[in-house]
């Protein structure tokens, strides 16, 4: 299974200045009054040109910063500002939405409708915030929409299996190819490494069901940290110990068109009904024992 490891304005003014005309000093011995020289009608007399005045003097460049530079909205909204330059967060227009390059862009939603693109689909589930259908509105899966076959008992009771094994993969994948990405922290490291030099660890592989049952079984502490890693990358928005529809979604859109049991298995991972799957319930999911659930391994 292929790992998918995936948010200025100038102004500026020029003046000249000059300083104010002196009188004119009038001598004894002259007897002719002093000619004093008029502005033309019409000149600002301050912007005539006086001798050694008549270099403009620059003023340093004010920068304006834009208010929504640094102002976070979720997807499906971009920030503008007010009158009052205040920004705020307004759903985005789909058709300002980039181009899409080709058909790996689509996703499907909830309502079985192909959407041009992910931000196409959030634009559209932002305009129809407050209804019941915007609501019920979910990612489904990445590509366009297509027959998923329903999906079995037996087969639901396999898909188990086969996640135990890519978690697991994914992270000693991520161990390797961390020396400067820093995509796992220094403790998650220590962890993975356990498993990463454990001489009986599983290499990654087509492996049959019957391999990954017994696998489990017999190694069945190096399963515990990957399940509960994969919890605390999904939960969020908010970190609350809880996984929502939306949260699942970086994990069951992608995994949908090749895994058609993924919607079935989180369904039953909700055990109580209550839209939301605590960690309690995501581990039992995974044929994690209850004393082995540990909130500690989230980090």
């Amino acid at each position: 299974m292929r790992v998918w490891i995936v948010f200025l304005l100038c102004l500026a003014g020029h003046a000249i200045a000059a300083p104010a005309e002196e009188e004119p000093v009038v001598e004894e011995l002259v007897t002719e009054d002093p000619t004093v020289e008029e502005p033309e009608v019409g000149t600002n007399p301050v912007q005539v040109e006086v001798g050694e005045f008549d270099e403009a003097i620059d003023i340093e460049d004010v920068v304006v910063e834009n208010p929504c530079l640094n102002y976070h909205c979720k997807k499906g909204k971009v920030c503008e500002v007010d009158d009052s330059n205040t920004p705020m967060c307004v759903c985005q227009d789909p058709s300002t939405c980039p181009a899409v390059e080709g058909e790996f862009e689509h996703v499907c939603g909830t309502d079985n409708k192909t959407y041009d693109s992910s931000c196409h689909f959030f634009a559209t589930k932002c305009a129809l915030e407050g209804t019941k259908k915007g609501h019920k509105l979910h990612l489904d899966y990445i590509g366009p929409c297509k027959y998923i076959e329903a999906c079995l008992d037996n087969e639901l009771n396999e898909f188990p299996l086969r996640m135990r094994d890519w978690l697991k993969n994914v992270l000693v994948t991520l161990y390797e190819r961390d020396e400067d990405n820093n995509m796992l922290t220094e403790k998650q490291k220590l962890r993975v490494k356990k498993i990463f030099e454990n001489e009986k660890r599983l290499q990654a592989g087509e492996h049959s069901l019957d391999l990954l049952a017994r696998d489990f079984e017999k190694n069945y502490n190096m399963y515990i940290f990957p399940v509960h890693w994969q919890f605390g990358q999904l939960d969020q928005h908010p970190v609350d110990g809880y996984l929502t529809h939306s949260e699942l979604a970086p994990l069951r859109a992608p995994l949908i068109p090749m895994e058609h049991c993924t919607t079935r298995f989180f369904e039953a991972c909700d055990a109580d009904s209550d839209k939301y799957i605590a960690l309690e319930e995501w581990a039992s999911c995974f044929g994690i024992k209850e004393q082995d659930v540990d909130k500690d391994l989230i980090i």
